[in-house]
């Protein structure tokens, strides 16, 4: 797909889904605005504070004008019920909810005709593992969060969302139960979404707007009961 001089907006671009993602733009041809906490060639900063975040969009628009595509990728903290404190739920909620919302309203008055938001959420939005709140809460509140932008800006501004399962960001190959408890037969990697970002972008996806599209390899379509499988249940759990 081409997005020859598009001007594309990532956060949390600097390693995993988000660099691949980044990598993927580039390579089609997009003028990509990357900030992370981590070093990256565009923005460094902390997307949990409003002068950051203020920062960062008046920067892009000096530089371009104009924002074609927004992905809200950043990575909130995942810590649970016995061990996260107010501050630290409160911070995931800042990176993985607030900042794609400040973002949005930031870019808005600046989207060229035809661009999209792309928030990255997680199948942890439907599903959970214990010990797991402040990640799932995020994500669970960038899902809703969609379909809200999207019919906020109807007419103007597309937004969907990619909830992904398991995926090893180091492209790692796995064998055994790891792969074969997924329907598709394999642990996911960072390709697997970004193919995904890069269609729900173009104009190829010009009728899709306020959907979630779960990458998992099938784990969230698959029921569980005991013996089923060679699955089992401790009792010590």
């Amino acid at each position: 797909m081409n997005f020859k001089d598009k001007v594309v907006v990532v956060t949390g671009g600097a390693k995993g889904i988000g660099k691949t993602i980044a990598d993927e733009f580039k390579k089609s041809g997009a003028f990509v605005c990357t900030i992370d906490l981590l070093p990256n060639d565009y923005y460094v900063g902390d997307i949990s504070r409003r002068d950051v975040l203020e920062d960062f969009a008046s920067r892009v628009i000096s530089d371009y004008g104009h924002v074609d595509v927004l992905v809200n990728n950043a990575l909130p903290q995942m810590k649970g019920i016995d061990s996260c404190s107010y501050e630290e739920f409160n911070y995931a909620l800042l990176v993985g909810v607030t900042a794609p919302f400040y973002l949005s309203k930031l870019f808005r008055p600046h989207f060229a005709p035809g661009a999209s938001i792309l928030n990255i959420s997680s199948s942890r939005d439907r599903m959970s593992q214990p010990q797991t709140e402040s990640y799932t809460a995020a994500k669970g509140g960038i899902a809703a969060l969609t379909h809200a932008l999207a019919v906020s800006f109807s007419g103007s501004v597309r937004v969907n969302s990619i909830s992904p399962g398991w995926i090893d960001t180091d492209f790692k190959e796995y064998s055994g139960p790891d792969a074969f408890q997924h329907p598709a037969g394999r642990v996911g990697n960072p390709m697997d979404i970004a193919n995904m970002a890069l269609f729900l972008c173009s104009e190829k996806a010009g009728f899709i707007t306020g959907e979630n599209i779960c990458i998992d390899g099938g784990m969230t379509k698959q029921m569980i009961y005991t013996g089923d499988c060679g699955w089992s249940l401790s009792s010590d759990i």
